[in-house]
């Protein structure tokens, strides 16, 4: 689908919007939603809290989007005291100052809480990206009912849940599926990071978080480790967020005493996965990237035991990894918490890596996806809430 994304309008009052984002995923959509709004309105104060892109597209940060990166029931705990603070000083800033439009995205139980407060204060607000509650705690429906005056969904399955709850919503399909050409030469990228065509290449990606390393990157080391004692042709790039991210894994390969050869990249997971022969990753937005740069893939998660106690009998959904949720069906291996273990996740990622019928499988299925998430996300989804600013505003 082709937005027609008009002329930006000008107007004397400049139009003031709220994005919150929590993670690096969400700092992505939002610089691309501030892009995509400015060509819309060539007016507009943005504030709240965003990441690196937000920030240079002209966001105010009044927090560093670090701090609201926190994964598991524990680790929120722990965090709890800052976390609801940073919360309460958003909601009076934008109370005692209110924007046009609150937008959260992603980050939910964040976000949702403060669209609430805002929305019940008179103050527009607008969700972009779905929780997962087709898949787990289902019953937050009703909660983002009340909450919201717009959901902004990826996926298309996400839509018809929401439709079915009659809350307001709009899929706009996935950004990444435009970012993305559905023809990459990922010949190209492989020799970028200095591999001939023959070497055998698996791209890790053990999350973007702290708390996801903790428990995902010494699981990912093992599995390197058998690997390459199976094949020492194998090269191994480990792509991690950003320095602290590669601190912490470094720290954890010297903890695991390593005699494998592996290149740690600072950034640039994409470009590294894009270059690679398959992939090993954790479960999340990581997952739809490979999917649409048609990597071969495995899939695992591992969290904290007392979270995972609380959290897996919430859980209605069969799958964890995007390309299975999309498909309906088991396109790549996954494996959660007491199935995550080097013995299973081995030998899957092995038959990934040299299965090439099974890649040409992989790739129709994933070029099929790609077609249906590519809406110009960005697009639709500022054209979406500017509709919702001028409602607000007749």
């Amino acid at each position: 689908m082709n937005s027609n994304v008009s002329s930006p309008v000008s107007n004397k009052r400049p139009l003031r919007i709220a994005i919150v984002v929590g993670e690096m995923s969400g700092d992505l959509l939002g610089s691309g939603l501030m892009q995509s709004l400015k060509k819309l309105h060539n007016n507009i104060e943005f504030i709240g809290i965003g990441g690196p892109k937000m920030i240079d597209e002209g966001c105010r940060s009044l927090f560093p989007m670090e701090r609201l990166a926190v994964m598991g029931i524990v680790e929120v705990l722990g965090r709890l005291r800052e976390l609801l603070s940073i919360r309460k000083s958003l909601a009076q800033e934008f109370i005692q100052n209110p924007p046009d439009l609150f937008v959260g995205i992603d980050a939910p139980d964040f976000t949702i809480p403060l669209e609430l407060m805002l929305r019940e204060k008179g103050i527009k607000t607008a969700h972009y990206v779905s929780p997962s509650i087709w898949a787990w705690r289902q019953k937050r429906v009703f909660k983002i009912k009340k909450a919201v005056d717009l959901m902004l969904t990826l996926l298309p399955f996400e839509a018809a849940f929401y439709k079915k709850h009659d809350v307001p919503v709009k899929f706009v399909g996935h950004p990444l599926a435009n970012i993305i050409d559905v023809d990459l030469n990922t010949d190209l990228a492989k020799q970028h990071w200095g591999y001939s065509l023959s070497d055998k290449v698996i791209a890790v990606l053990p999350g973007s978080r702290g708390g996801e390393l903790k428990h995902i990157a010494p699981l990912f080391i093992d599995v390197m480790r058998q690997c390459y004692q199976m094949d020492p042709r194998i090269k191994f790039v480990v792509p991690l967020a950003n320095a602290a991210r590669k601190a912490q894994f470094e720290r954890q390969l010297l903890l695991s005493e390593t005699d494998f050869p592996v290149q740690l990249v600072e950034g640039h997971a994409r470009e590294v996965m894009a270059g690679s022969d398959a992939v090993l990753v954790a479960s999340g937005t990581a997952t739809l990237e490979a999917m649409l740069l048609k990597r071969p893939m495995v899939v695992a998660y591992k969290w904290g035991t007392i979270t995972h106690a609380i959290i897996s009998p919430l859980v209605k959904s069969p799958y964890i990894s995007l390309p299975n949720l999309l498909a309906d069906e088991a396109l790549v291996p996954e494996f959660v918490q007491d199935q995550a273990t080097p013995e299973n996740i081995v030998p899957a990622i092995l038959e990934q890596l040299n299965d090439n019928e099974n890649r040409k499988k992989l790739t129709l299925h994933f070029n099929d996806i790609h077609g249906r998430l590519r809406q110009n996300a960005s697009d639709e989804a500022a054209l979406a809430l500017m509709k919702l600013i001028e409602c607000s505003l007749d």
